[in-house]
């Protein structure tokens, strides 16, 4: 599968991230849509839906829904051109209940547009940089540090705010 976006032909390659990016999209507003007209008012004690409420109510989704509020409808299709600050804009989209019409109008760009990074050099710097580290023993060091240090970073973090949370 990935050699098809890697080396497949321009045009379905583009379709076919396409569809992914819209899809991946459509369902995290959804799950924030959701979130605001069922869960806010009436709060699942366990399960799937009590962790779509928990992640609503993290820094992070504030600070998306805060921006949304502040810049306005501009920062959906924006959003698209970076790393982890989409899914949480497309969910605060969700939550503040932006319109769906209009959601889908603001994020289509975006869709373009990320679309055409991943199927022209996307895929392609991501495989350039990792062949670059992985072909010297100094490389695989390297990336198997930075994953240590995202996941130790990671399990701080929780700690911290769970000791936040007890306090």
């Amino acid at each position: 599968m990935t050699d098809f976006f890697t080396t497949g032909p321009f045009v379905p390659v583009y379709l076919a991230l396409l569809l992914v990016v819209f899809c991946r999209a459509q369902a995290t507003y959804w799950l924030g849509y959701y979130v605001a007209t069922k869960l806010k008012t009436n709060v699942p004690d366990d399960g799937w839906r009590r962790r779509f409420y928990d992640w609503s109510e993290q820094d992070s989704v504030k600070n998306g829904v805060a921006t949304l509020h502040r810049r306005g409808w501009i920062v959906i299709p924006l959003s698209f051109l970076t790393v982890g600050f989409q899914s949480i804009i497309q969910f605060a989209a969700g939550l503040i209940t932006f319109p769906p019409p209009r959601y889908t109008a603001a994020m289509l760009p975006g869709c373009f547009a990320w679309a055409l990074i991943y199927s022209t050099i996307g895929f392609s710097v991501w495989g350039a940089i990792i062949a670059a580290f992985a072909g010297s023993p100094y490389g695989i060091i390297l990336i198997a540090v930075l994953v240590l240090v995202l996941v130790l970073l990671a399990r701080w973090r929780r700690k911290a705010k769970e000791r936040l949370v007890h306090d």
